[in-house]
């Protein structure tokens, strides 16, 4: 039996040719101990179409990789993992020098371990129906764009953009085209001392934290919420008051008298998907105002209104500087990027810039310059309505795979997102559904962690479709409806 074709995956990040690629890809393989010797390998033609490439690519790596004794041709049977491969190097652990005497249980102050936000699955590509939020789909970046812009940041003229130390001050051209286009798309208009570029939103969400609270103020936070968001406030040692949210999002009405600043998600509630109403954005904002209150706008996935024209943020509504604008290119570029930024009044934008600067002064010159060039070239505009489409069609997919299995939808954008927030019976403890679909090469985000306090519910999950192909859709809701079903009851 050969192994299976949907454990080979090509690094999008990887140089050279296609079948260089190949070739260092099935090498590694072997090297680690993961391809053994014996082992078949899948057909040039299952592989070929896997990948997405030719096949006389898959077929040059395949006769490269046995001319050097990793592979051996048996005939008509095929391609198998040589008995004079190199086998996977065996390690022992250096034997310590010294033996630690600290007691590190007393020596560290604070602790930054136990917390909430889980860790994601860094294996995700290996899964063939990975349902998994925030990961890009290769397939529908422009990587030959991405690269001329690369490659003109790193040119003579830009040579002072790229290695200058800015301090605590940030790429003048990417500031100006987020305050010249960015913003004025959600009705946001803001001058250059009044936005801070960070490393994504969740630095803009600390900093923001850093700032605003201490042990004497409360955060109004929604409930569920962006589980990092409970970390990050924990950090700031205030008060956490968690209110929850409905089928509109955040209520006003329902946030106490004490709360000094609000978090909230009104475009694409996280994780919930929904949109703010207009008529509740303005009531959050006399209510902001009654309790002298800021508001901490996260708008993470603006970008996504495919199905309508995006609601507008509520800081374009926002006549008294209460409202602190958190916006990120993570999700419409691709996560690894780490760039998002901050928008708000110059006061408290100045310190977030002394702050910044303290930790990390600013994010690297050549990614700034990059973007810029990405953003101002066209190149991003084109790629959002590419991702638009792309997204689009997958949800309709994923929408119809869901009614056809019978699952319950407890949340879905009525604008767009790039996800699903689910219900399942209340036996079902989404952890362990999880755990099961694992090794079904499924994965799912249980819902657990996004909400607060110790009684949190287990039947919520979320379900992505921003880097899972259309046609593996149904087969994987299919599976996921089959693992709900043998789910046993205590």
């Amino acid at each position: 039996m050969a192994a299976p074709v949907e454990t080979f995956f090509l690094d999008p990040d990887a140089q050279g040719t296609l079948q260089a690629q190949i070739q260092q890809m099935i090498a590694e393989a072997i090297l680690s101990g993961r391809l053994p010797r014996g082992e078949k390998l899948p057909s040039t033609r299952k592989l070929a179409a896997h990948l997405g490439v030719s096949r006389i690519t898959v077929t040059l790596a395949y006769t490269e990789l046995q001319a050097n004794d990793y592979l051996s041709s048996r005939g008509r049977s095929g391609f198998y993992v040589s008995d004079n491969a190199p086998e996977p190097p065996a390690f022992s652990p250096p034997r310590k020098k010294s033996e630690d005497k600290v007691d590190w249980h007393r020596a560290i102050g604070a602790r930054f371990t136990d917390r909430v936000t889980p860790d994601k699955p860094q294996d995700w590509r290996r899964h063939r129906f990975a349902f998994t939020y925030g990961q890009s789909d290769a397939t529908l970046f422009d990587h030959n764009s991405w690269r001329l812009c690369a490659l003109k940041a790193l040119g003579q003229k830009d040579h002072a953009a790229m290695t200058r130390d800015y301090y605590d001050r940030d790429d003048p051209e990417l500031v100006e085209f987020i305050a010249r286009h960015i913003l004025p798309r959600r009705g946001i208009q803001a001058a250059p001392e009044e936005i801070l570029v960070t490393l994504g939103a969740q630095n803009a969400l600390w900093l923001t934290a850093q700032i605003l609270l201490t042990q004497r103020r409360t955060a109004a936070i929604e409930d569920p919420c962006y589980h990092t968001l409970h970390d990050i406030l924990s950090q700031s040692r205030c008060h956490v008051t968690p209110v929850g949210v409905d089928a509109n999002g955040l209520p006003p009405e329902a946030l106490p008298d004490e709360t000094d600043v609000i978090f909230t998600t009104p475009s694409h509630q996280c994780p919930t998907t929904s949109t703010m109403p207009l008529d509740r954005r303005q009531a959050l904002l006399a209510r902001a105002r009654e309790l002298d209150a800021l508001i901490v706008e996260d708008d993470y996935e603006f970008e996504m209104s495919f199905l309508g024209p995006p609601s507008p943020a509520l800081k374009s509504l926002d006549r008294e500087g209460r409202v602190i604008y958190v916006g990120s290119f993570s999700k419409s570029l691709f996560p690894g990027l780490r760039l998002g930024y901050l928008v708000g009044s110059e006061p408290f934008i100045r310190e977030a810039r002394a702050l910044r600067s303290t930790i990390l002064r600013h994010a690297p010159g050549l990614i700034q310059r990059t973007v810029a060039y990405f953003l101002s070239l066209g190149h991003y505009d084109a790629l959002i309505r590419r991702m638009g489409q792309a997204y689009h069609e997958r949800r309709k997919v994923m929408d119809a795979a869901i009614a056809d299995c019978g699952l319950h939808v407890a949340g879905s954008g009525a604008f767009g997102g790039s996800s699903f927030w689910m219900r399942v019976p209340g036996h079902v403890d989404t952890e362990q559904l999880a755990e099961m679909l694992r090794g079904q090469s499924v994965l799912i985000e249980p819902g657990a962690p996004f909400f607060a306090g110790v009684g949190r519910p287990r039947n919520f999950y979320r379900l992505a479709y921003s880097s899972i192909p259309p046609e593996r859709i149904p087969e994987g809701i299919a599976r996921i409806r089959d693992a709900i079903g043998a789910f046993p009851r205590m």
